[in-house]
């Protein structure tokens, strides 16, 4: 393959997880199925927090960010793998691979953030009830979002216009099902090492750092509840976290999965795969874990449902009268 410019480039290939034709109606079922219950859950949880005024709390506030952020996370690479499916075709622009590597990085960070603003919110919560009302007051929680928001826009751009600089061949093949920045960087035809400098540093200073910060808090949430008297006390306390735990956990392992796995020779099939995991599986398993833990998500979600039912009533019968 002869390098050019990258203005010359025209398209680009997603190879996805399999070129057997047999496979693909059952990967597009499969990830349509997904999909469709990420947007829907994730919604449903987010006007369920809007709709009820007893969730509207720091952490519920937290989760409907959270929520918001793994709907957009999650539709920056299905659609267009379902598409491509659909149309028998891997071909993805160059403008439009860039765009989906911005926003991808964009929602991720954003979920990185979260997290950790979360798992803040939780140890405020255990480590200080008697003065949580005054810490996480509405000005902080909003501060914290959109603080989130700009590192996570600002290092996006960053990532970006750098990968702009760089220049590819004639033909890019990215065994992947989206443009992902490390695969970019890969099949550059020019000197790369600076990018691959920044994307290490940004991944221990984005990632790492935050991820540091979550174990800190929680070690300190485990020894204020192992310091509460009561049997009682200490359940109350540790389910507030559970979900938000379960919800790091299944992030952060399946992130390092895809780490280890692209690490390995001959990996690009296996990091491919890992990915779905953090990429779709995470953001679809978030509306279930906080629901089927929550109370209050729970109730929630009955009075959300109710008072749709009424709303459909009261049109049916107007409809009726007229």
């Amino acid at each position: 393959m002869d390098p050019g410019n990258n203005t010359g480039i025209s398209v680009f290939q997603l190879l996805g997880f399999s070129e057997d034709p047999e496979l693909q109606p059952l990967i597009f079922g499969l990830f349509l199925s997904m999909y469709l219950i990420t947007v829907f859950g994730n919604l449903l949880l987010i006007l369920a927090v809007s709709s009820d005024s007893h969730l509207h709390t720091p952490m519920y506030f937290f989760l409907a960010n959270l929520s918001f952020a793994d709907i957009c996370f999650t539709s920056t690479t299905v659609p267009k793998m379902l598409w491509n499916i659909q149309t028998q075709s891997k071909v993805i622009s160059y403008e439009g691979c860039l765009s989906q590597m911005h926003f991808f990085m964009l929602f991720a960070g954003l979920d990185v953030f979260l997290l950790t603003v979360m798992a803040y919110d939780r140890f405020v919560a255990i480590c200080h009830p008697l003065h949580y009302t005054v810490i996480m007051n509405p000005q902080l929680c909003g501060l914290l979002v959109l603080v989130s928001w700009t590192i996570s826009v600002l290092h996006s751009l960053l990532q970006t216009s750098m990968v702009l600089q760089l220049s590819f061949c004639t033909k890019i093949q990215i065994p992947h099902f989206f443009c992902e920045l490390k695969q970019m960087i890969q099949h550059a035809c020019s000197d790369n090492f600076l990018n691959n400098m920044v994307l290490y540093f940004a991944a221990m200073l984005l990632v790492g750092s935050p991820f540091l910060g979550i174990l800190y808090t929680y070690s300190k949430i485990v020894s204020t509840i192992l310091g509460i008297s009561s049997a009682q006390g200490k359940y109350k306390a540790f389910s507030t976290c559970a979900s938000h735990l379960s919800i790091v956990s299944l992030f952060y392992c399946t992130s390092l999965g895809v780490y280890l796995s692209s690490a390995a020779p001959q990996s690009s099939h296996a990091s491919a795969v890992a990915s779905v995991m953090y990429t779709v599986v995470t953001p679809m398993l978030n509306p279930f874990i906080y629901s089927l833990r929550n109370r209050d998500i729970k109730g929630a979600l009955l009075r959300f449902s109710g008072m749709v039912s009424l709303k459909g009533t009261i049109i049916l019968v107007l409809k009726k009268c007229r």
